[in-house]
């Protein structure tokens, strides 16, 4: 048995955040999780209902740019790890304004690092004694590497090439991250995933919205000829990444986590329509790609591909990708039926 200890996860009321949680508690019976979240728009506290009376959860609202506030969570809880969800995501709202990815992204990301050093540290590259085993993990996306052509792949060595606001900050913070490690010592890893999906995900995001809009019976929009191509991910085959990551990565390394699910958003569209179909035992709706797809103009900066190599993944840390992309998003839509609850005849096998 190891000796307890406390995580601080940021931003765990998020859409990743909130699958993790559950699922890192339920298989580590020594760690404590402080759950630091500002409960922005995309943050829901219901997404971790069934860890709410958990004896070794606590939830805390604030910012994570709050020197003040993290500093008293360290002191309150003698934090030996720091798993960083908190972010800014959605690049249509980056490229309306700005301002709180820099703030949540870029500065809150440097105040953490701050606390956490100062706290850790006693001199560069000297960690105090009771913070021996501590480490921080910072979680990135593929966006930071910019736009694949029609073939190869992101890699660990892939050069930064962020084409919008959003990914820039993540950019950024990843460097911050990586010029603790080189500077100070700092023990941290980052992690770089492709796009997720699964339960929990907020309205705004693309499969919630071809969801929500098929069954509103409304068009569902999509940019340019909808051939823009994304790694489709499953939040949970994640959140075991993130932990194999966590617990075995190597200090001062970055990590890649994909799906090995290449599919064109026009792929998505028909792929889950057909699938809600399924669900409805009245065969209502019959997807009809000429009815149901709007297309809009593209938005700007709007990256042609993202692929994930994870071989460093799978070969050191013998982590794999392990949900089928069918299983997956049945289970995905399964969730949003049942969220959307005034289609409750939609029962399938729910």
């Amino acid at each position: 048995m190891k000796k307890p200890s406390t995580v601080l996860v940021t931003g765990g009321c998020g859409f990743i955040g909130s699958n993790f949680i559950p699922y890192f508690l339920d298989k580590y019976p020594f760690y404590t999780v402080v759950n630091l979240d500002l409960l922005t728009y995309a943050a829901n506290q219901e997404n971790l209902k069934e860890v709410h009376n958990h004896p070794r959860y606590r939830f805390f609202q604030g910012d994570i740019q709050d020197v003040s506030l993290v500093k008293s969570l360290f002191e309150k809880f003698q934090i030996q790890y720091v798993i960083h969800f908190a972010a800014e995501s959605h690049v249509d709202r980056s490229i309306d304004d700005s301002s709180s990815f820099i703030g949540t992204n870029i500065n809150g990301t440097h105040a953490l690092l701050e606390v956490a050093r100062r706290f850790w540290l006693q001199a560069p590259f000297q960690l105090r004694t009771q913070y021996t085993s501590c480490r921080f993990h910072h979680i990135s996306t593929d966006e930071v590497f910019g736009s694949l052509g029609p073939e190869g792949y992101f890699t660990e060595n892939s050069p930064y090439k962020p084409n919008n606001p959003y990914s820039a900050s993540k950019a950024s913070a990843d460097m911050i991250v990586r010029s603790y490690y080189k500077t100070y010592g700092l023990p941290i890893i980052i992690t770089n995933c492709s796009n997720n999906y699964g339960p929990k995900q907020h309205d705004e995001k693309l499969i919630p919205t071809i969801i929500r809009h098929y069954l509103d019976r409304k068009p569902i929009p999509i940019y340019g000829a909808g051939n823009n191509i994304r790694d489709w991910l499953y939040v949970i085959d994640h959140c075991k990444g993130i932990d194999v990551a966590f617990h075995k990565g190597q200090l001062g390394h970055s990590y890649l986590i994909g799906g090995r699910n290449e599919k064109t958003n026009l792929e998505m569209v028909r792929s889950i329509c057909r699938l809600v179909d399924s669900f409805d035992p009245e065969k209502r709706f019959s997807f009809q790609e000429s009815t149901h797809i709007q297309f809009v103009p593209d938005r700007p900066g709007h990256d042609t591909r993202y692929s994930i190599d994870a071989s460093k993944m799978e070969k050191d840390l013998l982590w794999r990708s392990e949900t089928s992309f069918e299983k997956g998003l049945m289970a995905t839509i399964k969730w949003y039926l049942q969220k959307y609850s005034k289609w409750s005849s939609f029962h399938g096998e729910l």
